[in-house]
């Protein structure tokens, strides 16, 4: 087998349909239902712990679950009423972690406790932030207030904007710049300010040109503000994707944005970040795209976190057909559900459910060898080498590999002609790999 010495990446990626069939679509703020479950693991690290009771009144914006750790997040609630239970619940991993359950009361009574924090200096501005409960909103979760906390502060000179949207279907960033962009740029000017980072790019896909018009326009004569016109080809909004195609710089295997000058925050993060300047309620509420042929009628809406997702399928007009999958996120890197019975979470930015049709798996054949999945990942790995790695349990040769730099976009999958189930193999390499190091 080749082993790769140096890392090159082709950047090619995947020409996926874009389907953003509710980008004109303005957000509608859908009710509080009877009932919310919210978990107390909506992020990477270490989940909260409950600290409400069964029985215990709640107004909107009471922190019902401390951060349990460093690297971790505090959860509020999106919701006044009562609490019903602490329970458990499935994350979508796999894992279980403890569930705050409220009856609420219809009357969403706001807590005393909400209040504009007083941010004077970078330290009382990530800490303003971890009170916020701000987590990364593009899907991964990671704590906002230890991304803003670098050990190496001084050599970050640059925060990109990751307005991508890459994934097809999703529309709710394109609605946070039409509908909030003001408060996006706001954000943005914040964080430059607090940690002193001389440039921001805001990175927007070529497929978005009402975006990219708006914010440019909202950026005029602000120092150090530019946006960047991305191709609109999959997985552009990956974070050492956008980095490479923003700033030039590529993040080394086993090294952080940071490593290299880069700060990386959704869209929606820096306009949530205005906004809890200005008023002090925390995340307590997301916008989603709920869409998909299964959906009767799709939008886009602002849920309160902790609402089931087969509260928000009604909220859309049910099913127009017996879906055959249900999604959290997108349709490359989403997460299908086992049942509608889950809840919103902070990192959601989509629900799609999909027909039995539309979501039949393709039958795979024998691989012949064409190489699409390699001209097609945009990490330059070579996944056929990769599956034989695996075949054969062959932990070095995986590592020589980089097997470990895969993101897991599904690039690789979809351009098979034969229809194999190549990002499959991919993580199950992953995670051989993973168990082998232990």
């Amino acid at each position: 087998m080749a082993v790769f010495k140096k890392l090159v990446r082709s950047a090619e990626g995947a020409h996926v349909p874009h389907n953003k069939n509710t980008e004109d679509f303005e957000t509608v703020k859908m009710p509080v239902p009877a009932r919310v479950y919210i978990p107390m693991s909506m992020h990477i690290g270490a989940p909260a712990k409950a600290c409400v009771k069964k029985g215990s009144v709640v107004c909107v914006g009471d922190v019902i679950g401390e951060a349990g750790g460093f690297v971790s997040a505090p959860i509020h609630s999106s919701v006044s009423g009562k609490v019903f239970a602490i329970d458990e619940i499935q994350n979508p991993n796999g894992t279980k972690s403890q569930v705050v359950v409220i009856d609420t009361d219809g009357l969403q009574t706001v807590s005393e406790s909400v209040k504009a924090p007083e941010v004077t200096d970078h330290a009382s501005f990530v800490e303003a932030i971890r009170n916020s409960g701000l987590v990364g909103l593009g899907g991964a979760g990671f704590p906002t207030s230890v991304k803003l906390a670098p050990k190496n502060l001084d050599d970050v000179d640059t925060l990109v904007i990751n307005a991508a949207e890459c994934e097809p279907y999703i529309t709710a960033d394109y609605r946070e710049m039409m509908e909030c962009g003001e408060d996006v740029v706001e954000g943005a000017k914040a964080v430059k300010k607090y940690l002193n980072i001389a440039n921001v790019i805001i990175g927007i896909e070529a497929n978005k040109p009402k975006a990219i018009e708006k914010m440019t326009a909202l950026i005029s004569g602000l120092e150090g503000f530019k946006v960047a016109t991305l191709p609109s080809v999959y997985p552009q909004g990956a974070e050492k994707i956008l980095i490479e195609t923003t700033t030039g710089r590529e993040v080394p295997q086993g090294k952080l944005p940071a490593d290299i000058g880069v700060l990386v925050m959704n869209v929606a993060s820096a306009g949530f970040v205005a906004r809890y300047l200005k008023t002090g309620m925390p995340l307590i509420t997301k916008r989603i795209t709920v869409d998909g042929d299964a959906i009767a009628e799709p939008k886009n809406i602002e849920v309160a976190i902790g609402t089931l997702v087969k509260d928000v399928v009604e909220f859309c007009g049910g099913f127009s057909q017996e879906p055959g999958k249900v999604i959290y996120g997108g349709p490359m890197m989403g997460t299908a559900l086992a049942d509608i019975d889950r809840p919103i979470l902070k990192q959601n930015n989509a629900v799609l459910a999909f027909g039995r049709q539309s979501a039949l798996m393709p039958e795979a054949s024998a691989c012949i060898r064409c190489g699409k999945c390699i001209n097609a990942c945009p990490m330059g790995l070579a996944p056929v080498e990769i599956a034989l790695a695996l075949s054969v349990k062959d932990a070095d040769e995986l590592k020589a590999l980089y097997t470990d730099l895969c993101m897991e976009c599904g690039s690789c999958s979809f351009v098979c002609p034969a229809k194999r189930p190549v990002a499959q193999t991919m993580k199950e390499a992953k995670d051989f790999l993973r168990k082998a190091a232990k």
